[in-house]
């Protein structure tokens, strides 16, 4: 039976994960530190099928007793600093988790690794969950793939190539048998509310003002949750010890249109009481610092190596669903606002 140590589980990407683990049949422990962006609430559907750890991956001692005491056979790190905008104000966080983070996750995984038997040493995988802004950005035309050249614009995207660089070097030096996925922006149930999409739509319910970077034409490439996950599962049981994969979603929006399907979602879900369209609410504000013009991935090295496939192969189905959810769970979003932000 498989067991796995899934690092930021009770995040946005790592609980829906974590469903997709429970739903196989897999033993799964949670480590999360519970900063503003971890919410217990997340794991209810799977709470008492998990073992919950609350602390660091920093913390060496801890996640060494939990592969130990655990037999742990797959270490997934979805464990981040990930918001571009926090990481202009606040780098130190950034590089102490992205990339100090990773480092005392690898070591304390490389321990472990190397006491097993020579049956379960072949077995194992630690997984580290990137993003394609590691490849700093696009212009008009073109898509990241595995083989584009590293250049992160950011903070955030600095920070999370620091770590996988590390986790590449983890395979090379000491054989440890790591994967690196990168994926394109993630939306779905359970993002927390500084994001775009659930951002939008806690304003617009809100009626506040959609406060939209620039001129909005800058190009992203989303994925679902779901879909992304499924990718990630596909790279565990079928990639190779060593390499990278990249997921993406085959569906690129501008920001300002990503927006306007919002308002049209809610147009139809929950009308204004004044009548009017959402889209009212749009507005334009000063761009973010070095904001990438464009982010696309090609993904058919995994279609073709892992037999990877998208569930959501219209965008606009995914996010009318996504803003379905939002509506229904209103409680969830109160909950996860009232969090400080520490």
């Amino acid at each position: 039976m498989r067991s796995f140590l899934v690092t930021g589980g009770a995040g946005f990407i790592g609980s829906n994960f974590v469903d997709q683990l429970i739903a196989k049949g897999d033993r799964v422990v949670v480590l999360d530190a519970m900063t503003y962006a971890g919410h217990k609430e997340n794991l209810e559907p799977a709470w008492t099928k998990i073992k919950f750890a609350q602390g660091d991956i920093s913390d060496t001692s801890l996640v060494s007793k939990l592969l130990k005491e655990n037999q742990i056979t797959h270490v997934v790190n979805f464990a981040a600093e990930s918001h571009v905008d926090r990481s202009i104000t606040d780098a130190g966080s950034f590089v102490r988790t992205n990339v100090m983070g990773v480092f005392s996750l690898l070591q304390a995984s490389l321990d472990y690794w190397n006491n097993l038997t020579a049956q379960a040493k072949e077995s194992f995988r630690f997984l580290h969950v990137s993003t394609d802004e590691v490849f700093g950005t696009l212009g008009d035309e073109g898509k990241f793939s595995e083989t584009t050249p590293y250049a992160p614009n950011s903070p955030y995207s600095a920070s999370k190539a620091g770590g996988d660089h590390l986790v590449r070097a983890w395979f090379h030096t000491y054989k440890l048998p790591t994967l690196t996925t990168n994926c394109s922006n993630n939306y779905g149930p359970r993002q927390f509310p500084e994001k775009l999409i659930p951002h939008m739509i806690n304003c617009a319910l809100s009626e506040k003002p959609l406060p939209v970077y620039g001129n909005g034409r800058n190009v992203r490439d989303w994925i679902h949750v779901e879909d992304h996950c499924a990718g990630i599962m596909s790279a565990i049981e079928k990639g190779k010890p060593g390499e990278a994969y990249c997921f993406g979603g085959n569906a690129e929006r501008r920001n300002i249109d990503v927006v306007k399907a919002i308002c049209a979602a809610l147009d139809e879900r929950k009308p204004r009481s004044n009548g009017k369209s959402y889209e009212e609410l749009i507005t334009y504000v000063e761009d973010r610092k070095g904001h990438d013009w464009r982010y696309a991935i090609d993904d058919s090295r995994a279609e073709r190596e892992l037999g990877f496939r998208r569930k959501y192969q219209s965008f606009e189905e995914g996010l009318r669903a996504t803003v379905s959810w939002y509506l229904e769970n209103r409680v969830w979003m109160n909950a996860v606002l009232a969090k400080p932000k520490s």
